[in-house]
């Protein structure tokens, strides 16, 4: 006991260990414990060890967890191979044909699981012509695995069992410095995979990070590489920098270097439209606002904000040719999502909702009659109120415009009829009656051009 007590009391301090090329980091210097990692990525990386494989919490989750923040989800890195994994977890299924992962199923939370892959020597690697890798999917060991990640706050290792962390590449150091920095050389591996570049931006706006000096130097004069992704991957890297709870912060990283134009089209509008340049900046505002509340964000929703610019634009030009409001409207926003997709294609499952936001707006200036009371009846009225409400605060419509529909919508039936301006929409004429038919409604009865179109409703 004496023994015990004295081996406490003049213990050395926890210090760093060095295997090879990795060190090795205790609980002592990092001070990240195991009740950081969710009960779900503990059971796994156990789970792994207990049948004799290497387990290991890895990438943004170690990362997070050094820089105080909650990791949204906890990889798992492993030797395992995917059979493997599979054998050891009954609810678990392989996902993907290129790049088999496994996920692992504890109730509500998954936890994605993948076997350590190596990168590929460049004599024996399969690129296009510009250097970009299309075959990386070989498995391969820890170092290998380490080598092949991006940055090296992300090539950390974290053994929730003995709550030490595995870094091959200095990524502990830098982590704690707030240096997101590449590893190897980074002109390279931006050939290999331009988009690199573009998280690169929105990680190091996300977290506060300052980019390394080589990470940076090579970006403006390697962006034209993004042309040659294919659409999917950068409407996916777009839609985790707008959905980052950061998107501000990202489109100034975007614009310092150089990033946005033309490569991300629909951020083209703040530089060529000032008015434009506003209602984008409120609309991702309000997104990372909602985002740090923890409430829910359509995708579809901030879309139609960033292209709502470019189709009031069209409008514009096609009613000045002589075309009736509506129908221009129409026109506008096929133009507007034909050139886009172009350039970066949308999904086709957010253009219902998309254009049914854009043909609502104009119905928010008939006061008269009985349109707002059907305006409110519409399915999508609250988003569109919504988005009324950014172009009233972008200085786009007057703000009495926000403020009477905000009053009305919760008004009395009274109320409601004190509040209606008189009807200056001009009737439409009564047809005449064909004997056998039945009565058609009195033209007042009718509804006006726009409720007429056929919203798409999901």
């Amino acid at each position: 006991m004496i023994k015990k007590l004295f081996q406490r009391v003049f213990r050395k301090p926890a210090q760093v260990r060095v295997e090879g090329k990795c060190h090795i980091i205790p609980f002592g210097v990092h001070g990240v414990g195991s009740d950081g990692i969710s009960s779900a990525a503990r059971r796994v990386t156990d789970g792994l060890q207990a049948a004799g494989y290497k387990a290991f919490v890895v990438g943004g989750a170690v990362r997070d967890l050094l820089l105080g923040r909650h990791p949204k989800d906890f990889d798992i890195a492993t030797n395992a191979t995917p059979e493997d994994v599979r054998r050891v977890f009954r609810r678990s299924r392989i996902i993907g044909r290129r790049f088999r992962l496994v996920h692992v199923m504890f109730g509500e939370e998954v936890v994605e699981t993948s076997t350590f892959r190596r990168m590929i020597e460049a004599e024996d690697a399969e690129t296009d012509e510009h250097g970009r890798l299309l075959r990386d999917n070989e498995f391969g060991d820890q170092e290998q695995d380490a080598a092949r990640r991006d940055f090296t706050a992300n090539a950390l290792f974290y053994d929730p069992a003995t709550q030490e962390i595995f870094d091959y590449h200095d990524g502990y150091a830098d982590t704690r410095a707030n240096i997101l920095r590449v590893i190897g050389d980074p002109a390279v591996r931006y050939r290999e995979d331009p988009v690199r570049m573009l998280r690169a931006v929105r990680l190091s706006a996300k977290l506060g990070m300052q980019l390394d000096a080589a990470t940076a130097a090579p970006i403006f004069g390697m962006k034209e590489l993004l042309g040659n992704v294919p659409q999917a991957r950068l409407l996916d890297e777009m839609l985790k920098l707008l959905l980052s709870g950061h998107a501000v912060e990202c489109v100034k990283k975007l614009r310092e270097m150089d990033l946005h134009h033309g490569l991300l089209p629909m951020l083209d509008v703040i530089l060529e439209q000032p008015m434009g340049e506003k209602f984008v900046m409120l609309a991702l505002q309000n997104t990372d606002q909602r985002i740090s509340e923890e409430k829910s964000v359509s995708p579809a929703f901030l879309f139609a904000a960033l292209l709502w610019h470019e189709v009031l634009s069209a409008w514009k030009i096609l009613q000045e040719t002589g075309e009736r409001p509506v129908a221009a409207l129409h026109a506008a926003m096929d133009e507007v999502l034909n050139r886009q997709r172009e350039q970066l294609s949308i999904p086709r499952r957010y253009d219902a909702i998309m254009k049914e936001l854009w043909l609502l707006q104009p119905r928010f200036e008939q006061r008269g009659g009985q349109r707002p009371v059907r305006l409110l009846s519409q399915p999508r009225f609250r988003a569109a109120f919504d988005f009324l409400l950014l172009r009233c605060e972008s200085g786009e419509v007057d703000a009495d415009l926000g403020l009477w529909w905000d009053e009305f919508q919760d008004a009395s039936d009274e109320r409601r009829a004190e509040m209606l301006q008189p009807d200056e929409v001009p009737k439409k004429r009564r047809r005449r009656k064909k004997s056998g038919t039945a009565d058609k409604p009195a033209a007042e009865d009718q509804p006006d051009e726009a409720v007429q179109i056929a919203l798409p409703i999901e």
